[in-house]
């Protein structure tokens, strides 16, 4: 019997072990009468030789809602920034300089660390050709890499899978949230989306007390990934995915079920009870995503793409307060989360990305806040990041503004060939649809 398992190949466990694993634990019914056909699906699939485990490992968080970079990487020295910006303007005095002309929000003193230390990257002025103001319809632009006038079915990271992953374990990609983005839409649907233990509930055999208490496993998955609400004011925007459906067969979706129920009841749950985070994190939702998103790192899960998002960008009124703590969240997270990886000794395999639908308007509204605008910054954090600024500070000039926006000046399909051709090791032209000069950012 033994010797039978040893000489069991990839793909004979990829059909009968995480499929038929599948189907033990919370799939409905009506699915196994699918089995058969999962099976067929699988047999003839391709492997992927690197994995997260053994390899480098992307982390995308999107800062929902339109980040306004103008307070975030500061002109300070402008005098167009502060005549546009009376009241809402950050302060020279507060801000964390980086040269005599830009620095960081106050709220990002985690991030001017990381800059400091030779683990920041900040790409100014990233954006794309006739931009577009709704969120809806520019974060589709994003995720899907397409161009303004053009909709793609699938997106760029679901283009990556099909491209470079075929036949992958299924946690290849983990997007932490209630549903799958709009990047992981594929040809064939691969990935997972956690939430929280009520969407994938772990039932193992009699683990509840007889108070109906949860399992010291589920407890501890439950821990690392609480559900937090966004103290978010006014009509500001929690997180945008865009459409997430996946233009695929019921075969599709049948697949995905199965995939989602084995990892989240055995590979997650099994890692989240044995791995201990070694840094202590801000509270908050994001801080808790990054947390999750370490520990299976630490835990050795073979994704080579996580997804997290934090909200609440969209900063139409009373900008500064809602601003500042959100800023402050994700300087305080992200420092925490490169000292745990590095704890762990994993941070030299991990490079983590942010981007946003698009960045605000020059000049502040009635409100004292900023609407929705085109260009913005990006940070890219990692051990082997060209640290530095990259790309020019766009102009403010009131002549150089598009319509009140500043005007981009690196498309943003070129910090992803750059990620996908220096950091993922694979050709970008096939999953961006065209070439795009790579940003020479590791």
């Amino acid at each position: 019997m033994k010797e039978q398992i040893t000489l069991q190949t990839r793909r004979e466990f990829l059909r009968t072990g995480i499929l038929g694993g599948a189907l033990t634990w919370t799939v409905p019914a009506f699915l196994a009468n699918t089995f058969s056909a999962l099976q067929a699906q699988t047999a003839d699939s391709a492997t992927q030789t690197a994995t997260g485990k053994d390899s480098t490992i992307l982390v995308i968080l999107q800062l929902a809602g339109g980040n306004d970079g103008l307070n975030t990487v500061v002109p300070y020295s402008s005098d167009f920034y502060h005549k546009a910006r009376p009241r809402i303007g950050v302060d020279p005095k507060t801000v964390l300089k980086i040269n005599d002309q830009i620095g960081l929000h106050p709220g990002l003193a985690g991030l001017k660390d990381l800059y400091d230390g030779g683990h920041l990257s900040i790409v100014q002025g990233i954006g794309y050709p006739n931009p577009n103001r709704s969120h809806f319809r520019s974060t589709e632009i994003w995720q899907t890499a397409s161009d303004a006038d053009k909709f793609e079915n699938y997106g760029w990271i679901g283009r990556y899978f099909d491209n470079a992953c075929r036949g992958a374990d299924p946690t290849i990609g983990v997007s932490i949230g209630r549903q799958m983005p709009q990047s992981f839409s594929a040809v064939n649907p691969t990935g997972v989306s956690l939430d929280n233990p009520q969407s994938y509930r772990y039932n193992a055999g009699g683990g509840r007390g007889a108070a109906g208490e949860m399992s010291a496993d589920e407890k501890s998955y439950r821990e690392l990934n609480r559900p937090e609400e966004m103290e978010n004011s006014g009509a500001t925007i929690g997180a945008v995915s865009g459409p997430t459906l996946h233009r695929g067969s019921a075969i599709d979706f049948l697949e995905r079920t199965a995939l989602d129920a084995q990892v989240s009841s055995d590979k997650i749950l099994a890692i989240t009870r044995q791995v201990q985070n070694k840094a202590t994190y801000p509270a908050g939702q994001l801080a808790n995503s990054l947390k999750l998103v370490a520990n299976l790192i630490g835990g050795g899960l073979s994704t080579r793409i996580f997804y997290l998002s934090q909200g609440g960008y969209d900063t139409h009124t009373n900008q500064i307060a809602q601003h500042q703590r959100l800023l402050q969240e994700l300087g305080d997270s992200l420092k925490a989360f490169v000292a745990d990886l590095k704890e762990m000794g994993a941070f030299d395999r991990v490079l983590l990305m942010t981007f946003s639908e698009f960045g605000r308007r020059v000049g502040e509204n009635a409100n004292g806040g900023t609407d929705h605008g085109a260009a913005a910054p990006m940070f890219v954090v990692g051990p082997k990041v060209k640290a530095g600024l990259h790309g020019r500070y766009p102009s403010l000039a009131p002549p150089d503004l598009v319509n009140g926006d500043i005007a981009y000046n690196v498309d943003f399909r070129s910090v992803y060939s750059g990620v996908l051709e220096e950091w993922l090791r694979t050709k970008s032209e096939p999953i961006l649809g065209r070439r795009f000069e790579p940003l020479a950012l590791v």
